[in-house]
């Protein structure tokens, strides 16, 4: 019998969660063995999950779990250095250069450990099976819009801090923005057709921000791009990964330019392909903008975990995508898990 583990969030302002209530009774109905631990942030209360009949764990017991377990979590490991025998199902951020993602395979390298990277979770047409996209797109929309918006109050953007629901959100922002007066800048979108860029338009158009939307036919070009700098916010919507064009060049800090607000949405700083290269790390709740030029102003902000924002909303929309694959969990060599485990094996002979 294939058991699942659904472990507890450790890392702080994180409270979704992969698979909800009704997702672990179709798991229990299909023959799985489940455990989810208690968790003191999940936005989902733990009541649900216990009248389902799966097992209950204490929070954080994850490492104990029975070695055929499989550790499934969204956001990052506990840095602690110790090697890693399970299989984990979570987003690794580990295949594209960055520093501790090659320190995290080396772990999984020592423990004998399996990574089945959310991130490269791939049907046959090569399209990831599910994703926060949208709702990333929406709350880093929203978080640059505050960055905006302190910036002409003369200041630079203060904490966020998560909604119960959608609507809590545009009222809040909206109250922020009519302060202000009725001007609202423009807003340019590099990957409008696709989950991120969708919502990070219909968020803006919420708002009354008029949108420039680009995907791939405006931008095969491969650059420059002048027309980034000429709106006050670019919202990044697409993916790091080798052939991505420079959308803001290190020289935007001095350029003549109309931009004072870059929605990293993406987040991928310390990837050599990053296509922004005014900034090198990611900002975070306690301080979502990091201020990059002066004169005039220029804020990047790039929160690796945007749709924490809205907990609830995101975690049901995910994990209605990914259950069906979680459904297939019996057999980790073909299909959606077979590919991932290729990859990583392709990834931790490197290290």
């Amino acid at each position: 019998m294939t058991h699942i583990w659904v472990r507890a969030e450790q890392r702080a302002n994180e409270e979704r969660v992969g698979i909800t209530p009704e997702g672990v009774a179709a798991m229990l109905a299909a023959g799985f063995r489940v455990t989810v631990e208690q968790s003191s942030v999940r936005a989902i209360p733990i009541a649900g999950y216990r009248a389902t009949g799966c097992e209950i764990a204490a929070e954080n017991s994850w490492p104990g779990a029975p070695l055929d377990a499989i550790i499934f979590g969204l956001k990052e490991l506990p840095e602690d250095g110790t090697p890693l025998p399970h299989r984990h199902i979570l987003f690794g951020h580990a295949y594209k250069g960055q520093p501790a993602g090659k320190t995290l395979l080396r772990r999984f390298k020592a423990g004998g450990g399996t990574m089945y990277d959310i991130e490269y979770l791939t049907g046959e047409n090569g399209r990831r099976v599910a994703a926060f996209g949208y709702w990333a797109g929406y709350a880093g929309a929203a978080v640059s819009l505050k960055c905006w918006a302190a910036q002409q109050r003369g200041s630079i953007a203060g904490p966020v801090a998560k909604y119960p629901e959608k609507q809590a959100l545009l009222a809040d922002l909206g109250a922020e923005l009519s302060a202000i007066g009725p001007a609202r800048p423009r807003a340019i979108v590099i990957g409008a057709l696709g989950r991120v860029g969708t919502g990070a338009s219909d968020l803006c158009e919420a708002m009354g921000v008029t949108v420039t939307k680009w995907d791939m036919a405006e931008t095969a070009h491969g650059g420059p791009f002048p027309e980034v700098l000429d709106h006050e916010i670019f919202l990044n919507c697409i993916l790091a990964q080798p052939g991505c064009p420079v959308f803001v060049p290190a020289s935007a800090k001095t350029d003549a330019r109309r931009l004072t607000v870059i929605g990293d949405i993406a987040c991928d700083p310390t990837s050599e392909f990053s296509p922004i290269k005014v900034y090198d790390r990611a900002t975070d709740w306690a301080a979502p903008a990091l201020r990059v030029a002066h004169s005039p102003v220029l804020d990047v902000t790039a929160i690796d975990n945007l749709p924490s924002l809205l907990p609830v909303e995101s975690s049901e929309d995910f994990a209605a995508q990914l259950l069906p694959s979680l459904l297939t969990l019996n057999d980790l060599d073909a299909g959606v898990w077979g590919r991932a485990k290729a990859l990583f094996d392709s990834h931790v002979a490197q290290v």
